[in-house]
């Protein structure tokens, strides 16, 4: 059973929770509010720990840097990448992209080459800058040091560079149950990194629209586009490499070359953590309990889009606790109604947000993934690891998922894990936990085995 300390954080979790459905649809929900990347969120639930946030930083801290992108400012959809350090080759040519200052050794920085050796590479020559991050420099043949004033920039990899390391991509949903969270909470900012560092995959985590402002099918519309920004970035990547200079930027504007670029992939500059570490060809799609649904559904659409996401490839997705319901009630949802944190009436609360009020029922294709008549069919779905919790009122809609994906002949893992709770391994006060690290290193083992080079034979 879980401890005293949990039971407690469960009760009041419940309770806040609770108020902010009620205050979402009363007139609460004229004063809800903003961060400017599509989060919403009403003041009492944004005042609670769920709410608090991490701030991106580009150099690497404890093995992985991030950054926020905004990739839609119409829609405030914004992304952010988690980039492992193990993404950095020990030594490369490479052409630096970002800002760079020139400053003179001082006397105590005089020391040999090998003292001055770094992660990042070896003593190069001056016109080859080498990759570097904030607290990072290198010395050239003239005396002199080249640091970065930002943090790591990414940079484009020399046409001598045959053997260039690439890292899957691993597309990330946030919980919450469509109504709060965001990409950069600090829960979620601890569990990316640790997928980061774990899997050896570059994260990209979405920060999808909210309900009850933005309903159904808005999330899933938003994880779809950055599958979309994923396979313009990687066609970018494909167009720079014929050029034998690529400024800060990637082209200046006004150019005839970037008028072009502009009418092939629209108005998107190159992304160099993407360009020059991710490899679109193995995407893996992850989702926590509502980012699980939205997940599936990701998946789907990418599968129905089939060559038009060209080079985005989604080998493999992995629905942790996933937010379903059905009309009718599994054992589990019966006998666990009123479980741990996410109890069953705060989520219907949380549906009724999510759907249209027209639409509102709990056979809805977004609500039950066992209904008949979704698209694609289950055999054209890719393998597929859901991880479930014991105390979890939604574990066994789950299990009868995955069930299904393996009579339609699809790899379909379950991993289910004794005492826990919803969310064991994601919120914010069981991130740190050691069953939340146990879950991570189980689903890297998983993870790394679909994403191997040898593992990419799945097509839709």
């Amino acid at each position: 059973m879980p401890s005293v300390g949990v039971k407690f954080q469960s009760a009041l979790f419940k309770l806040m929770f609770k108020r902010h459905m009620l205050s979402l649809g009363g007139a609460a929900a004229a004063a809800t509010k903003h961060d400017g990347n599509g989060v919403v969120s009403s003041s009492s639930w944004s005042s609670s720990a769920a709410a608090a946030t991490t701030p991106a930083n580009a150099s690497f801290v404890d093995g992985v840097a991030t950054k926020d992108i905004n990739i839609d400012p119409l829609l405030a959809l914004s992304l952010r990448i988690f980039l492992p350090q193990s993404a950095l080759p020990n030594h490369t040519r490479a052409v630096f992209l970002g800002k760079v200052v020139d400053k003179q050794f001082d006397s105590e920085d005089n020391n040999s080459r090998e003292d001055n050796n770094n992660n990042f590479g070896d003593w190069i020559h001056e016109d080859e800058l080498q990759i570097l991050d904030s607290t990072s420099r290198r010395r050239s043949r003239s005396g002199s040091t080249t640091t970065t004033t930002t943090g790591y920039q990414g940079y484009t990899p020399s046409n001598s560079i045959t053997n260039h390391k690439k890292l899957p991509i691993m597309v990330q949903f946030h919980g919450g149950a469509f109504v709060s969270g965001s990409k950069d909470s600090a829960a979620n900012d601890i569990f990316c990194r640790r997928m980061a560092k774990a899997c050896n995959v570059i994260v990209v985590a979405v920060g999808y629209r909210l309900a009850p402002e933005y309903k159904c099918p808005s999330a899933y519309e938003d994880g779809f586009e950055a599958l979309n920004w994923l396979a313009k970035q990687a066609n970018l990547a494909e167009c720079s490499k014929s050029s034998t200079h690529v400024p800060a930027g990637f082209m200046r504007k006004g150019s005839d070359s970037y008028k072009e670029l502009v009418d092939s992939f629209g108005n998107f500059a190159l992304e160099p953590w993407i360009a020059a570490h991710g490899d679109v060809t193995r995407t893996i799609v992850l989702g926590v309990s509502s980012g699980g649904n939205i997940a599936d559904h990701v998946t789907r659409m990418a599968i129905r889009a089939g060559s038009s996401l060209e080079p985005v490839k989604v080998v493999a997705q992995v629905l942790m606790y996933p937010f379903f319901l059905g009309k009718l009630p599994t054992h589990s949802e019966m006998k666990l109604a009123n479980t741990y944190f996410f109890d069953k009436a705060s989520c219907l609360l949380a549906w009724k947000h999510f759907l249209p009020s027209t639409e509102f029922e709990l056979d809805h294709p977004a609500v039950d993934p066992l209904v008949s008549g979704r698209e694609p069919p289950l055999k054209q779905m890719p393998p597929t690891l859901t991880v479930v919790a014991e105390l979890d009122w939604m574990k066994d809609r789950a299990i009868a998922y995955s069930e299904a994906l393996r009579k339609a002949g699809i790899d379909a893992t379950v991993l289910e894990y004794k005492d826990a709770v919803h969310e064991f391994a994601t919120l914010d006060v069981l991130v740190k936990s050691r069953q939340a690290e146990s879950c991570a290193e189980d689903m890297a083992i998983w993870v790394k085995k679909h994403v191997s080079d040898k593992g990419t034979e799945f097509s839709y």
